[in-house]
């Protein structure tokens, strides 16, 4: 399964899913770059992975931009996440558009730069890591929810559009990872629901699952190694549940 010799961008890469994809893709022969909006976060895993660090926050839009200008990888993995809690009639506008920056604009941004340099080589590989929320709806999540449609429908373009080019797109929507923003969230929905963070993990996470754990992050690292090799090369454009169980009820 090693992919010496390639180039992967991991957006979020400085944490949680991305840093679990990053050192995946590192032990594959990948040289990778580091993206997170927090300098010291990028910086240890590409001194872990033998990487490179690019902090760019990607809500400034201009910012990634010329952060990409003349970029040349082989494999994206979009990760970067972000999430604001409200209903939509009181959501703040500013925090809705800078969620879809975040996880949609800036991946169409990603996939506009990086897109001719792959048709090019005749190879490249996206992995959008997005959500049960890119299929089910949620409450207050209404831009998170949004963002995470969009993308996987954006996926699926890029599939269509790449496949004369080598180039694959794929999703993996996973439910609830063991991950620092998890644990965040969960203490903020304690402190709206009045309970603890346990039972939010517990009762509301968990609650749709039909085994009850978080999900390690290093099982969605794993299945975006796969998406990027020989053995996955004619899996495309499609959107893998890792849920445990969760849309099978």
């Amino acid at each position: 399964m090693a992919l010496p010799g390639r180039t992967a961008l991991v957006t979020g890469g400085g944490s949680g899913i991305g840093a679990a994809c990053a050192r995946r893709l590192a032990a594959e022969g990948v040289d990778v770059v580091v993206l997170d909006v927090r300098p010291g976060a990028a910086q240890e895993v590409a001194l872990r992975t033998g990487g490179r660090a690019l902090v760019v926050d990607l809500a400034d839009l201009a910012a990634v931009d010329e952060a990409l200008r003349g970029i040349e990888v082989d494999i994206v993995v979009n990760n970067a996440g972000v999430q604001h809690l409200a209903l939509l009639h009181e959501f703040p506008p500013a925090e809705f558009t800078r969620l879809l920056d975040v996880m949609l604009q800036a991946p169409f941004r990603i996939a506009r730069a990086v897109l001719p340099g792959m048709y090019a080589r005749r190879w490249g590989r996206f992995v959008h890591i997005t959500s049960i929320r890119g299929v089910l709806g949620d409450v207050r999540k209404g831009a998170y929810v949004a963002a995470k449609h969009g993308v996987e429908g954006l996926s699926k373009t890029i599939a269509l559009e790449g496949a004369a080019h080598g180039v694959t797109s794929n999703c993996i929507a996973p439910a609830w990872v063991e991950t620092p923003l998890t644990h965040d969230l969960a203490g903020r929905q304690a402190e709206i629901r009045g309970t603890t963070p346990r039972e939010v993990i517990e009762d509301v996470m968990l609650g749709g699952a039909a085994i009850k754990e978080l999900i390690e992050a290093d099982e969605i690292a794993a299945l975006t190694v796969h998406l990027c090799s020989a053995a996955a090369r004619h899996t495309t454009g499609t959107s893998i549940p890792v849920d445990g169980g969760w849309l099978a009820g």
